[in-house]
């Protein structure tokens, strides 16, 4: 029987194939010329975007970008992004009209989780890197100040290969959670110093266990009790944890596979990177109300629900291909880098 893990490594072994044939690259139009003919209009309700295909478009022998990951927003309003690949800079650097402002780091050719923290000029970023087994703090131009390996504290691991880190969730006292998405699936907690604190999870289908921790996020919605939301893509859900690692309660999303939930205001947006299967290029976006509920599907169809639950979403064949993140700016604009998509470059969409 084949596994959803496995059928994700045939589906990069594929895709890698497709795009050196030039199967599924992109028709690159370099330079930002934003025209609005052909934007579509996508979501529903009262989260509705204009669709923005042109907005990160660069030339790929300026700019590489392989598998475009995730993307965070500093205080000056700028757009930091991890892409992978040896031979190309991995965290590419926007202004908010799609123009490239600088680009750095050689050192984590598998970048793919990436978090910001801090206020004013002293923001940090964390990049993890499962190609390298290792996370990293970095300042905003790319020195590295941090260094995570392997947790030797955690019994689970014999050897460096077993981790490959996804992502981290920042706490306000400077307290780190690793999610070891790739890997053993645990739930790594540091202080601000690197400090190892506790781990939970692993590996499996109980309440307290993952399948693919892939994203991790802190939820201050309910400001008096801060949890954390951790996905378990693989199944489906994510999961409501205290800050302490005590499960509360699963939410499950069928058809949604989640790569990391991020809150603005009282909703949660996510990319589902995949709704049927690996091969298909059917991922869309969710967002959910205060009470965990879709009220859009924006790249799918109106989210219906029956009986209480949701029912699988159906892809609307042309907004993207693997989106693997959302970024919310000060306007309720949303940023969309995509993973194994034919290196394609982020999309923008509009807030109608």
């Amino acid at each position: 029987m084949k596994t959803k893990n496995n059928s994700r490594r045939a589906f990069i072994k594929k895709s890698a194939l497709a795009t050196s044939a030039g199967i599924i690259a992109p028709a690159f139009t370099f330079g930002i010329s934003h025209s609005k003919k052909n934007q579509e209009i996508v979501g529903h309700g009262e989260f509705t975007y204009r669709v923005d295909k042109e907005w990160g478009v660069q030339d790929p022998s300026k700019i590489p970008v392989n598998d475009c990951h995730e993307m965070v927003l500093d205080s000056k309003g700028r757009i930091f992004m991890t892409t992978t690949g040896e031979n190309n800079n991995n965290v590419i650097i926007y202004d908010r009209s799609g123009k490239v402002l600088d680009s750095w780091g050689t050192d984590f050719p598998g970048a793919h989780g990436l978090s910001i923290t801090g206020e004013g000029d002293d923001q940090y970023l964390f990049i993890t890197d499962p190609e390298t087994h290792k996370v990293f703090k970095t300042t905003l131009d790319g020195r590295i100040l941090m260094t995570f390996e392997r947790p030797r504290e955690v019994s689970g691991y014999t050897s460096d290969d077993q981790y490959r880190p996804t992502e981290t969730a920042i706490m306000p006292n400077g307290d780190i959670y690793i999610a070891d998405g790739y890997g053993e699936n645990y739930i790594i907690q540091y202080n601000s110093k690197g400090e190892y604190i506790r781990h939970f999870g692993g590996k499996g289908e109980g309440d307290m266990e993952f399948s693919c921790c892939h994203g991790i996020t802190l939820d201050t919605r309910d400001k008096a009790n801060p949890t954390l939301l951790i996905t378990s893509r693989a199944k489906q859900q994510f999961k409501r944890f205290t800050l302490e690692g005590q499960h509360l309660e699963t939410i499950s999303l069928p058809g949604c596979s989640v790569c990391r939930p991020v809150i603005d205001g009282q909703n949660i947006y996510f990319a589902v990177i995949v709704t049927k299967t690996w091969d298909s290029y059917d991922g869309m976006l969710a967002v959910l109300d205060k009470n965990n509920k879709v009220v859009s599907l924006p790249g799918g169809n109106a989210p219906i629900y029956m009986d209480g639950a949701l029912l699988e979403p159906e892809y609307d064949g042309k907004t993207f291909r693997n989106p693997h993140d959302v970024l919310i700016d000060k306007d309720s604009n949303l940023y969309i880098p995509q993973w194994a998509s034919g290196k394609t470059y982020p999309i923008k969409l509009s807030r109608v």
